[in-house]
């Protein structure tokens, strides 16, 4: 890396640590942690409990703190627990009260927002530099549409209130790039475009099995039940289709229900969380990878089929910016919408395509793979550690 500030004391703060929570922003965290470590900063890594007595984690040069207890993320309608997200900013406010004079360098996710809330008040004490990921930045209409009205609208003033704290802010993707100055940011802000710690290289152009594949959690803003009825259409058109639908959360078990009431069991599998190799090799087989979501801050899942060389399919929403790594026709289609006549076209559209639009795929992963990269990401976030330290 070019940018190489001395040796700085950093805490990073999310209340997920991958691989015991998989993710996005989880891989995020941990791929700066390693990175800063292997850098020869000091790095500690505040989460809450997710493993076991005989799971202790083991982060290469990170010191892992749990301040809080292990306890679900979501409730039974879907949505990230209030309660949880309040105790885990309590443990993050503790912990830098205790340790006042630890850390130059304190870097939060914005959300779960009582943990941003709690590094700025124990900034008031400790003059640390404040570094702040927003991956993500909700409308007032959405938070009501999630939360209901009156408790939608607080929680909108929350995230108000943390975008005001003085801090240097990222985010990943030029929609929430306006929405937070929209917000009235207190700092500069930066969009990082890249998170792909794999190769820069794409895999070698191959021709497809009749496969579609999801990966990701089975969460109520992904859709994924959409898909069922989706590939049932698609299926008329092509004979052939198989397709898995990996991963888990609230949604899987309608997932199931629909396999069920379908009669689909026999080319349509839902096998939950799998290892990753399975992943890996199913997303380099695949006719296409398909992302029914109405809200993504990123959508790492798209470098990864471009990587392998597989189209995407995502839907053109106001809250998703994965369309940001789609180019229509060239590594994937945007539906539309999420209606199953819509996302079967967009997968007969790439079934159609064959393997050329699998050769425009790589070419697009070649020229955009290094924009697209950690190790781009990580020297503009030293950059900002620099620069937040000389000031």
């Amino acid at each position: 890396m070019s940018v190489t500030p001395s040796r700085l004391r950093v805490c990073l703060v999310y209340d997920c640590l991958f691989p015991w929570t998989v993710g996005g922003a989880e891989r995020w965290y941990r791929a700066v942690a390693e990175a800063l470590a292997g850098a020869g900063h000091e790095v500690t890594y505040l989460t809450r409990r997710q493993w076991g007595d005989d799971d202790i984690p083991d982060v290469p040069g990170v010191r892992v703190i749990a301040v809080a207890k292990n306890e679900p993320l979501y409730g039974p309608d879907g949505n990230r627990r209030i309660g949880q997200a309040i105790r885990f900013g309590g443990g993050v406010l503790r912990h830098l009260l205790r340790h006042r004079g630890r850390y130059d360098v304190v870097h939060t996710a914005s959300f779960p927002y009582f943990s941003l809330l709690a590094a700025g008040v124990a900034r008031v004490r400790d003059p640390f530099r404040l570094i702040v990921d927003w991956h993500e930045v909700w409308t007032l209409e959405y938070w009501q549409e999630y939360l209901g009205g009156a408790a939608g609208r607080v929680g909108y003033l929350v995230q108000r209130a943390c975008a005001r704290i003085p801090q240097r802010a990222y985010c990943f993707s030029r929609l929430h790039e306006g929405r937070l100055h929209d917000e009235g940011v207190a700092g500069p802000v930066t969009v990082l475009e890249g998170e792909w710690s794999g190769p820069l290289e794409p895999a070698p152009v191959r021709d497809a099995d009749p496969l579609v594949i999801f990966a990701g959690r089975h969460i109520a803003e992904k859709r994924v039940p959409a898909l069922v009825p989706a590939l049932i259409e698609a299926r008329r058109h092509i004979p052939n289709l198989t397709a898995t639908i990996f991963g888990d959360g609230p949604e899987r078990q309608r997932v199931l229900e629909l396999i069920d009431e379908h009669g689909a069991g026999d080319w349509l599998r839902a096998p939950g969380f799998v290892d990753a190799d399975e992943v890996h090799d199913a997303m380099h087989r695949a006719l296409c990878m398909v992302l029914p979501s109405r809200r993504e801050g990123y959508g790492m899942v798209v470098i990864e089929a471009s990587a392998a060389a597989t189209p995407s399919v995502v839907v053109a929403d106001a809250d998703n910016a994965a369309t940001e790594h789609v180019t229509d026709g060239v590594n994937g289609f945007i539906a539309p919408s999420a209606d199953p006549q819509d996302l079967a076209d967009a997968i007969v559209k790439v079934a159609g395509a064959g393997t050329p639009l699998r050769a425009s795929t790589a070419a697009w992963f070649a020229e955009n793979a290094r924009r697209l990269s950690l190790a781009g990401s990580l020297e503009h976030l030293l950059a900002g550690y620099a620069e937040s330290t000389r000031r």
